[in-house]
C-alpha cells in the first residue's frame, strides 16, 4: 500500500507541483533524437488498411501501428460519408458559439442516440480532453457527492489529460495520488474520509486496465465516486461498443459513476464523451462544464461522422470487428512475449530499456516499414523505455506476422552487436 502525496496545511501535496522545467530537461535530449531519427511529428497520407506514405521519405508505404483505431473505422466509407453528408446538408463547418447559447440540431440528434446506445446521458465535447476538464472541476466541487467536497484521489498511471489538472483541484479539495491499482490504498482513504473520487482510466495506454470488481466494491461500501476515462476501451469492448467499464456496469450508472470516452480511437469518428448516470448530473454539465459553457461543440462534419459510427455499432459489423481484433491481437502474441501476453486489450509494449536504445530499435523497425511508437520518460517511467505497439482489426495477418517477425529480428541483432535489450526478452 502506497499513498504518495505528502500533504500540507491545505491539504495540497508535493506530488501537485508540476515542474515543466524539470520535464522539458529529463527528457528534452531523447526527444531531439527521436525527431532527429525521424521518428516524431511525421506527416502522411493514408494509403490501403492501416498502411500510410511518407512524402518526406520519397513516397515510401509503411504500415503503421501507432494510430488508435482499434476497429480500424477511421477510414471506413460509411464514417467519411456520414461526415461530407453532414457538411453538406447544414452548409457550415463551425459555430463559433458558446453550447449553452446555440447548438447545431444534429448534435443533439448524436447525444440523444449515443444516450440510447450506451444506455446513459451522454455529452459530447470536441475532445477527450475538454470533457476531463469539464468534469474534474465539477467533482472536486462536492455538488456531485451530497454537498460534501471529496479527497480527489489519482491512479498514479491516470492519463496525463488528467493528472494535469490536480493543481486545479487542489484549489478545491484535498488531492492526493496512489500507486497503479493500490486497492488497499484507496480504501484507506476511504475509511478515512467522508466522501472520496477516484480518478483512473478504464483502459491504460501504455497496457493494463481498471481493476472495476474491487472499485465497485469499494463503491457499495463506503460510496466511493467514480471518474473513469475509458477513451481506449470504447468500441471494442460490449454488444453495443459501450467500452471496457460499461459494459462491466450492468443497469445504469447510478449517481457514483461518470465515464469518460473518446469518439475517436475504437469509435472512429472525432471527438469525446462523457456518460452520466441522472438528471441532476446532466444539468450541472451543461450549465457550469468549462467546454460546454465556455466554448464550442464538435464540428459538423465531426458529428456527423459520430451518427455513422454509431449506427454501424448497432450492426453485426461492430461484433465482426470486435472478433478480427482480438485474433490479431492473438497472433501478435504468438510472435513478441511482453507483459501484457493473454490481454484481450489492444496496447502491446516491448521494453528496452535505455531510451536511446528504443528509439534506435524504431528507426529500424520504420527502415523495415513498420512504424511503431518509440516510448520514454514522461510517458514511461526513467529507464523502461521501449516500443508501443496498437494491433488492430485493420491490419491483416500478413501485417501482424510480418512486425512480429521483424521485432523479433531487430531486438535479437541488437544483442548479437552488443547493443543490449530488456534481459527478459526471449523468442
Amino acid at each position: 500500500m502506497s499513498i504518495n502525496a505528502k500533504t500540507g496545511p491545505n491539504g495540497a501535496g508535493s506530488n501537485l507541483r508540476r515542474s515543466t522545467d524539470s520535464l522539458i530537461r529529463h527528457s528534452r535530449s531523447h526527444f531531439d533524437a527521436a525527431h532527429f531519427h525521424g521518428l516524431m511529428a511525421l506527416y502522411a497520407r493514408p494509403s490501403t488498411g492501416r498502411a500510410v506514405v511518407l512524402p518526406h521519405e520519397g513516397e515510401r508505404r509503411v504500415v503503421d501501428f501507432v494510430r488508435c483505431s482499434y476497429l480500424g473505422l477511421d477510414n471506413h466509407p460509411k464514417i467519411i460519408d456520414g461526415a461530407i453528408e453532414a457538411l453538406v446538408k447544414y452548409g457550415a463547418l463551425h459555430w463559433s458559439c458558446a453550447r449553452t447559447r446555440l447548438n447545431f440540431a444534429i448534435i443533439g440528434e448524436l447525444e440523444l442516440a449515443l444516450s440510447e446506445l450506451f444506455d446513459a446521458r451522454v455529452i459530447a465535447f470536441s475532445t477527450v480532453l475538454a470533457a476531463n476538464m469539464s468534469a474534474l472541476p465539477l467533482i472536486a466541487s462536492g455538488h456531485l457527492t451530497g454537498g460534501a467536497k471529496p479527497v480527489i484521489v489519482f491512479d498514479r498511471l491516470a492519463h496525463a489529460t488528467l493528472a494535469y489538472h490536480k493543481g486545479t483541484l487542489a484549489g478545491e479539495t484535498k488531492v492526493e495520488t496512489i500507486e497503479h491499482n493500490d486497492i488497499e490504498a484507496l480504501e484507506t482513504l476511504c475509511k478515512k474520509h467522508p466522501a472520496v473520487a477516484y480518478i483512473c482510466d478504464g483502459v491504460y495506454s501504455m497496457g493494463g486496465c481498471v481493476k472495476l470488481e474491487q472499485l465497485r466494491l469499494l463503491q457499495d461500501r463506503y460510496g466511493l465516486f467514480l471518474y473513469i476515462d475509458d477513451a481506449h476501451g470504447i468500441s471494442i469492448f460490449g454488444d453495443n461498443g459501450e467500452g471496457y467499464a460499461r459494459s462491466q456496469i450492468g443497469g445504469s450508472l447510478g449517481d457514483r459513476t461518470i465515464i469518460a470516452a473518446s469518439l475517436g480511437k475504437g469509435f472512429g469518428a472525432s471527438g469525446g464523451l462523457l456518460m452520466l448516470g441522472n438528471d441532476h448530473q446532466e444539468q450541472l454539465f451543461r450549465r457550469f462544464a468549462v467546454a460546454h459553457a465556455f466554448s464550442a461543440s464538435l464540428n459538423v462534419a465531426a458529428i456527423g461522422a459520430a451518427l455513422a459510427s454509431q449506427a454501424l455499432h448497432r450492426t453485426p459489423e461492430l461484433q465482426n470487428l470486435q472478433l478480427e481484433l482480438q485474433s490479431r491481437i492473438a497472433l501478435f502474441d504468438c510472435l513478441v512475449p511482453t507483459e501484457q501476453r493473454g490481454s484481450s486489450l489492444p496496447i502491446r509494449t516491448v521494453e528496452i530499456g535505455d531510451e536511446l536504445r528504443a528509439i534506435a530499435a524504431a528507426r529500424t523497425l520504420l527502415n523495415r516499414g513498420f512504424y511503431t511508437s518509440a516510448i520514454f520518460f514522461p510517458t514511461v517511467r526513467k529507464g523502461r523505455a521501449g516500443l508501443r505497439i496498437c494491433p488492430t482489426a485493420g491490419h491483416s495477418e500478413g501485417d501482424i506476422t510480418a512486425i512480429g517477425e521483424a521485432i523479433v529480428a531487430v531486438l535479437e541483432e541488437f544483442e548479437q552487436a552488443g547493443v543490449g535489450t530488456n534481459a527478459d526478452f526471449k523468442r
